[in-house]
């Protein structure tokens, strides 16, 4: 029987398939405060669609001593289990620094249930540094145990790319640390024995910490560049994907494309880097720099759009747009920090009436978050549509439909639709 007895905490796109896949081998717990996520998760559902319902509804009914997958919103519960797994969020708040209330929440609860022996491994996305210097603290003043002697840390970070069926959880190369060396051994092949594409043993909790914001840092910046290039080759009067396709001829050129900057990962995690930096005294200017430019092109996308209408010939008050997607990417219902939002605003604040169509977003989440009411079928003709998601649903719309005669303006944010049917692209 194994020794180990694992929960999960937070049963999102990163928790949920973590605890399928330790259930085949460990009993685990799948642990979240929403009473309603528990219910639909017992119930074999998942609005995630990140986990293989068959698989889930077979783990559950596995009543066997050494493996299984039970779900509770109970505190209390958790005390059975001996290796804590912390997949909350982390996002930022409306300065843009790190806001680690859930993290901090979810460490003080688990102080309250920690056992002499028992190893806490936190996965979400933070600073280097913050496992030992924020998380540790919460964990002793309610434990009242002491850290590196009556219980342990770990940290691997969530590599989830959601929607992806190709690169999951076990394909994907794991990162794994502890807080003692024999710690990080145990951490380590306890993942092991579930990666199939292998782990990487960093040399400490904060190397983990940092491989993680790196990793995403420098895929935002490889993106605003482009996103630069695309501001810079529009005044040019050239499109950017016929300038990357030409540069991408040669060996070592990236093929980076252009486009909105969200999601749970890339359009957060730099500034957990850039505010760790300035709290050493360092002010970051390439991070920070490429932020901006991400953050922008909501707003340059919404005002090309204005700016072809006008020249069309179109009065912009009243005018009648469609916003195609809100989901952050293509073919998955993920809309946490979807960059959507800011074409919508800026459009509205022009005059606009905005339609927004999504096969995949759950209304009452769009609704909940954004305050935007989705159509659920495209009925109307348009002044203006925007292609702001690739969903590939979205290649079977008759877009000649769509338009209010022909002087409609049909934006591409992504360079995914037939180049004969759009006025303009990113």
């Amino acid at each position: 029987m194994n020794k180990y007895k694992i929960a999960v905490i937070g049963l999102g796109y990163v928790g949920l398939p973590l605890a399928l896949e330790f259930a085949k081998k460990y009993q685990v717990l799948g642990f979240d405060i929403n009473h309603a996520r528990i219910n639909e998760l017992n119930a074999g559902e998942d609005r995630t669609k990140e986990a293989d319902v068959d698989a889930l509804n077979k783990l559950i009914a596995d009543d066997s001593e050494s493996t299984g997958l039970k779900f509770s919103s109970v505190t209390a519960d958790l005390s059975a289990y001996n290796v804590y797994i912390v997949t909350v969020p982390t996002p930022i708040d409306q300065f843009k620094a790190p806001d680690l209330t859930p993290l901090l929440k979810a460490s003080e609860m688990l102080g309250k249930v920690l056992k002499q022996g028992d190893i806490v491994i936190y996965e979400s996305t933070v600073y280097p540094g913050c496992t030992e210097e924020d998380c540790v603290p919460v964990l002793e003043k309610h434990s009242g145990l002491k850290f590196n002697q009556e219980f342990y840390c770990g940290y691997s970070p969530e590599r989830i790319n959601p929607g992806d069926k190709v690169n999951t959880l076990t394909k994907i190369k794991k990162v794994t640390s502890g807080s003692t060396p024999e710690i990080a051994e145990t951490v380590d092949q306890l993942y092991k024995s579930i990666i199939t594409a292998g782990t990487h043993k960093a040399p400490s909790l904060k190397v983990a910490e940092a491989s993680k914001a790196i990793e995403n840092a420098q895929r935002d910046i490889n993106i605003s560049f482009v996103n630069e290039l695309a501001l810079i080759f529009d005044r040019v009067g050239i499109d950017t994907t016929d300038v990357i396709e030409a540069a991408g001829t040669k060996w070592n050129f990236l093929k980076y494309k252009p486009g909105l900057v969200g999601g749970h990962c890339i359009g957060v995690d730099p500034y957990y880097l850039a505010h760790k930096a300035e709290s050493l005294g360092y002010h970051p200017q390439v991070i920070l720099s490429g932020r901006r430019v991400n953050d922008n092109m909501g707003m340059f996308v919404a005002n090309k759009v204005i700016k072809l209408m006008i020249h069309k010939g179109h009065k912009i008050q009243g005018a009648k747009a469609l916003i195609l997607g809100v989901t952050f990417k293509e073919d998955c219902p993920d809309i946490r920090n979807s960059r959507v939002i800011d074409i919508y605003s800026e459009l509205k604040q022009f005059g606009l009436e905005v339609n927004v169509f999504d096969p995949h977003a759950n209304p009452a989440e769009v609704e909940e978050e954004y305050g935007i009411h989705l159509v659920d079928h495209i009925e109307d003709k348009y002044d203006s549509v925007i292609l702001a998601v690739s969903h590939k649903e979205f290649l079977e719309i008759d877009f000649v439909r769509l338009k209010n005669g022909n002087n409609t303006v049909i934006f591409d944010t992504k360079s995914f639709l037939d180049r004969s049917l759009i006025d303009s692209r990113l």
